[in-house]
């Protein structure tokens, strides 16, 4: 049974600031595979995982009204902290009374620490101990993001989960910078525990990295732990590793990462990747795709993506998906859609609530059959949809065969 959502999403009571400001119970696990079911509950939301959560970047999911997220009961979003620091900044922020308050989301909310918006959309980003230093692409000053800038602009957004300031290295990266990257990582999270001020509020998720080397993954696993942070996450992947890469990685990191605690796999998101980590013990998911695909005019289904400017759907007058009962699906027809895909702004919108919308559902079926022990067979009979005659990648047959569930 799901969690009931806190009326209108409301705070937990601040009359007892002694509750932590996260706590994370394990309410059933698969007895065949990693994959668990949980409740985290943080000052505005109890959050049931797995959980998939939307991405809006700038303090909005593009497309997307907050009244609309409520509607489909989403209980947490994520917003980026490099975006944010520069533009509205910390005195709005502040003088807003933190993200929740100036975007109108009274849900939970987690933030990134800016890191890899640095490394991956900046053409001038110098990476040095103390931090980051990059050229604002808004008036070219020069910036320099550091893991105390990083908490300070994170306390004064007021996101429920704030990510450390890691140091980004692409996936691929190989020979001494990875462990350089992976150390000075450590270090960063010392910094950033230390420049830390709402501790009564805001939880930090410290971030495991080491590429595509074990024995680094190892180092860095055991080294954050020690830490006493209340969830931990997984980056550096999702950046062009081979999927054989990724999936052994994952398996990996959750091995290494406490029980009790949730598990963050960053930047993951496409629906068979879901299935697969959360048989592999990922609780947390964030990708921007879901709302990026659909600005494309496409839509997801279990089947997999249809792009909807396609002529084949010009005269198609059944919803998305028949099973979904989202507004997009209840109201309008593949035909419609076709109509204003990619033409009329509203089309945007309207197929951006159906892809968040079957992440969620995606989310809520796998927690069902987690709770009911069935996911294994949740699982093969997913694949088998997605992938039919026979046609299941071999990373993912190997992952599952890794959790004892052969297809």
């Amino acid at each position: 049974m799901e969690t009931a959502a806190r009326p209108n999403g409301a705070a937990a009571s601040k009359d007892s600031n002694d509750i932590p400001p996260l706590q994370y119970r394990v309410v059933a696990k698969c007895s065949v595979t990693k994959a668990r079911v949980g409740v985290m509950s943080v000052r505005h939301a109890d959050v049931d995982t797995p959980v998939f959560m939307p991405v809006g970047t700038q303090g909005t999911l593009k497309g997307v009204l907050p009244e609309q997220l409520l509607a489909l009961d989403c209980r947490i979003m994520l917003g980026n902290t490099y975006h944010l620091g520069m533009r509205p900044g910390t005195t709005v922020l502040e003088k807003a009374g933190g993200l929740h308050s100036f975007m109108g989301w009274p849900r939970a909310l987690l933030t990134d620490s800016g890191g890899f918006q640095m490394v991956s959309l900046l053409q001038l980003a110098e990476i040095t101990e103390q931090g980051v230093r990059f050229q604002s692409p808004y008036d070219g000053s020069e910036c320099m993001l550091t893991p105390e800038r990083s908490m300070e602009i994170q306390n004064a957004i007021g996101a429920d989960i704030m990510m450390q300031l890691d140091d980004v290295v692409k996936t691929t990266t190989t020979g001494p910078r990875v462990e350089e990257a992976m150390h000075r990582t450590i270090r960063w999270l010392d910094r950033s525990i230390g420049a830390h001020g709402r501790d009564d509020d805001q939880s930090i998720f410290p971030i495991v990295q080491g590429g595509l080397q074990p024995d680094l993954r190892r180092v860095c696993a055991s080294e954050l732990t020690k830490r006493n942070t209340r969830g931990f996450a997984v980056g550096g992947l999702s950046g062009g590793e081979s999927k054989d890469d990724f999936w052994r990685t994952v398996h990996l990191c959750t091995d290494l990462l406490p029980e009790d605690k949730p598990r963050y796999l960053m930047g993951v998101g496409f629906a068979a990747d879901l299935v697969v980590c959360v048989a592999l013990g990922v609780d947390m998911f964030d990708c921007v795709f879901p709302t990026r695909t659909a600005r494309f005019g496409c839509a997801l289904t279990r089947a997999g993506q249809i792009n909807l400017k396609q002529r084949t759907f010009a005269k198609d007058m059944r919803p998305i998906e028949d099973d979904c009962d989202c507004s997009t699906c209840r109201t309008y027809t593949r035909a419609y859609l076709h109509h204003i895909v990619t033409v009329e702004p509203v089309a945007c919108s309207i197929v951006s609530v159906h892809n968040v919308a079957f992440q969620l559902r995606l989310m809520s079926d796998m927690r069902d059959a987690i709770r009911e022990d069935r996911f294994p067979e949740f699982v093969k009979s997913y694949m088998a949809v997605r992938f039919p005659d026979d046609t299941v990648p071999q990373w993912i047959r190997d992952a599952l065969a890794a959790v004892n569930v052969n297809l």
